[in-house]
């Protein structure tokens, strides 16, 4: 299935990269949404985005205001002129942000996960022209992403877009969420027209990473940003350490080297030819691999031995990892490929011993 996708087409917004969208992560005092607002409006920014309702992993957190925050909004809106951005998990909270002048929806990453709650969203905003924003679900999983995009596509909403947040995984390092920036990537390759965003405040969780995420976004050719903005982060009442004061956000944006998309070159040509000729060679490696490998196969079935001898496969790992360190690569990357031409290989001899 296909997305039918048009221009977001935002009033009053130039159609340029990036499309900047920014506010608080909680909508949490009148007086700090209006501070926070008419800082960044003076900087030019003409989104502004703010949490009502807060779905937070554990109870007992600040989950938003809710209703009672979106009359603090239309005041941004009437004073400043800035569009509003609102995250809505509900069909309730979908109707009350229409009600309020809500210009932009996103679905956020725990009910892009859940397929009943964005069905329930397309049911409710069939017939509306609004623009929806889908981050990505909270565990890396690209067809979910997708199937939320189709349900709202189904109901008729054309104008709508990605926002990349970044993965939960059980490792936690250098970021909050994990990049994994191939899933993006990838959904970009299958749906050229849809415009994708990126989260970096919550792909980091730290100030510091947010101007390195936003430049590489942009080097990757991400249509636009969202990012947290506080007028006095310190003090935010949730995710404070990713929140940047809106001079450091002007500063941030105002030192973005934006790449254009310009046409092939004959020298580019070349090495890309090049990698398709290296990508040649990879693939008739791996096919003399798997052949070999299913000799092995017929050895051990012949000799009765399991098919995954883990002190081998542990071998391999081993050695191609410090291998692959020598040459410049992450272990990491390294383990990733060999994980896989392994699991294909078992795959291939599970076949060949049950034949």
């Amino acid at each position: 299935m296909e997305l039918e996708i048009k221009e977001l087409a935002l009033p009053g917004i130039p159609k340029q990269r990036p499309l900047v969208i920014a506010g608080p992560c909680s909508a949490e005092t009148e007086e700090q949404v209006i501070c926070t607002a008419t800082q960044l409006a003076s900087k030019g920014i003409k989104i502004f985005r703010a949490g009502v309702w807060k779905p937070r992993t554990k109870p007992g957190g600040f989950e938003g205001h809710g209703e009672k925050a979106l009359p603090w909004l239309k005041r941004v809106k009437e004073e400043t002129g800035m569009l509003l951005c609102v995250e809505v998990a509900t069909p309730e909270h979908a109707e009350a942000a229409l009600k309020a002048g809500v210009d932009i929806l996103w679905v956020g990453a725990r009910t892009t996960a859940n397929p009943f709650a964005v069905q329930a969203l397309a049911d409710f905003l069939k017939g509306t022209d609004i623009p929806v924003l889908v981050k990505n679900p909270v565990n890396p999983d690209l067809e979910l992403w997708i199937g939320a995009l189709m349900r709202l596509n189904g109901a008729g909403l054309k104008r709508i877009g990605a926002i990349h947040r970044g993965f939960s995984t059980i490792d936690q390092k250098l970021y909050r969420n994990m990049p994994m920036w191939h899933i993006p990537i990838e959904l970009h390759r299958k749906f050229p027209k849809l415009p994708i965003l990126c989260d970096p405040s919550h792909i980091g969780g730290r100030r510091d990473l947010i101007a390195p995420l936003c430049q590489q976004s942009m080097d990757m050719g991400f249509d636009g940003l969202v990012v947290e903005s506080h007028c006095r982060p310190d003090e935010a009442w949730s995710d404070a350490k990713q929140q940047v004061l809106p001079d450091v956000l002007d500063f941030i944006l105002d030192r973005l080297v934006i790449r254009d998309n310009v046409e092939l070159t004959e020298s580019l040509a070349s090495l890309r030819n090049q990698i398709d000729n290296i990508d040649d060679d990879i693939m008739n490696l791996l096919t003399k691999r798997m052949r070999i490998s299913g000799e092995i196969a017929m050895y051990k079935k012949e000799h009765n031995m399991a098919v995954v001898q883990t002190g081998r496969y542990s071998e391999i790992l081993e050695k191609r990892c410090a291998h692959g360190a020598l040459c410049g690569m992450s272990p990491e990357f390294v383990r990733r490929i060999f994980e896989a031409i392994h699991e294909e290989s078992v795959r291939q001899q599970m076949e060949l011993i049950n034949r």
